[in-house]
């Protein structure tokens, strides 16, 4: 694992925790209409993709570890740059269906997590 990997890990796994919290309890309606708590999710996102793409660029080997990395990248490259493109339902599908999937990947790849 080279020297700024697990910095880099440790920035996704905070940010998904985040977006997991702050998601806690609450509906898509919720996210569509809190517009405090839609862009804090989507800056935590925003982090998340940077880190992978970080990653992709300095650690592929840690990077192939992490399922659809390059989709994530895509994901926090239109939350950035594309906010007129945002599909509030496919964000609130992600942190629910996705969110938890990543942060246990990350935490298993700094030896923090279960299986």
């Amino acid at each position: 694992m080279k020297r700024k990997t697990p910095k880099l890990l440790d920035d996704i796994r905070d940010a998904a925790a985040f977006i997991e919290d702050a998601a806690k309890g609450k509906s898509l309606e919720q996210y569509r209409t809190d517009r405090l708590l839609r862009q804090a999710l989507e800056r935590n996102f925003e982090i998340v993709g940077e880190a992978i793409n970080r990653l992709m660029r300095d650690d592929t080997d840690v990077a192939d570890q992490i399922e659809h990395a390059s989709v994530i990248v895509g994901f926090r490259n239109v939350l950035a740059h594309g906010y007129d493109l945002i599909d509030d339902e496919k964000v609130w599908q992600t942190i629910v269906r996705d969110v938890p999937h990543l942060r246990q990947q990350v935490e298993r790849l700094l030896g923090i997590g279960g299986s």
